[in-house]
């Protein structure tokens, strides 16, 4: 697994998974309105920065990749 074509495949593969992420994701209701999100709304100005879904996505990215990790050893 020492080819350099392998890193290409692994790219790829992570590409695919974020453009199926990105197709499901109207499908996701709860995905970007959690409690802890920031939301400011004034006149002609929407500021939306989604704090906790990014909390909660790092989180579970990170298990995943320590779990890919670990079973690879």
């Amino acid at each position: 697994m020492n080819h350099p074509g392998w890193g290409l495949v692994v790219i790829g593969l992570m590409i695919a998974a974020a453009g199926l992420i990105w197709l499901a994701m109207p499908t996701i209701p709860w995905l970007g309105k959690m409690p802890g999100d920031i939301a400011i709304e004034r006149g002609n100005f929407r500021f939306f920065f989604p704090l906790t879904t990014c909390l909660l996505l790092s989180a579970l990215l990170t298990g995943i990749l320590w779990l890919v990790r670990f079973f690879s050893r």
